[in-house]
């Protein structure tokens, strides 16, 4: 008689969650593609893959395998452990820095916005403005309509 599989997952295949390690080797997958500006249309015409399957792998939906991790490395100019950088499980006694282990809830939420489509291209953006002033401007600006977005409660890190 077949009984759930031993690892607690009895759901079909189809319908299993993605391992959390695959979706953040995706999710770096998607921030370096980004970081470098190509499109996942290109990313697949340099490994010979469609843009569905690299949107795949940045998903977590499919394992990257290791020969194509290392290619992924190659191609996106980054070392093989950045994909695994931060990766769920990978605490101080495991080689990752101290204190980063037991991130908070919000610096993760500071590193999920950075790892967007609006967080990149703000910061892109932010980085090209040379001028102190002008800088502090824009962050005065963003200060205040975070606060007037957050109804008066908003309170900036002290510098």
């Amino acid at each position: 008689m077949a009984g759930p599989a031993d690892d607690g997952e009895a759901l079909e295949r189809g319908t299993r969650r993605p391992n959390p390690v695959d979706v953040h080797v995706g999710n770096r997958v998607r921030l370096q593609r980004m970081l470098i500006g190509i499109s996942q249309e290109k990313l697949g015409e340099r490994l010979g893959l469609t843009f569905q399957q690299v949107q795949k792998y940045e998903k977590g939906i499919n394992r990257i395998g290791a020969s194509r991790l290392f290619e992924l490395s190659r191609v996106l100019g980054v070392p093989v452990q950045f994909f695994y950088d931060d990766a769920p499980g990978s605490g101080a006694q495991h080689g990752a820095a101290p204190g980063f282990a037991d991130r908070s809830s919000s610096d993760s939420h500071v590193f999920e916005f950075l790892s967007s489509r609006e967080g990149l291209e703000l910061n892109r953006a932010f980085s090209r403005i040379t001028d102190p002033k002008v800088r502090k401007s824009v962050l005065d600006l963003v200060r205040s309509l975070a606060d007037e977005a957050a109804g008066g409660d908003y309170q900036a890190p002290s510098d």
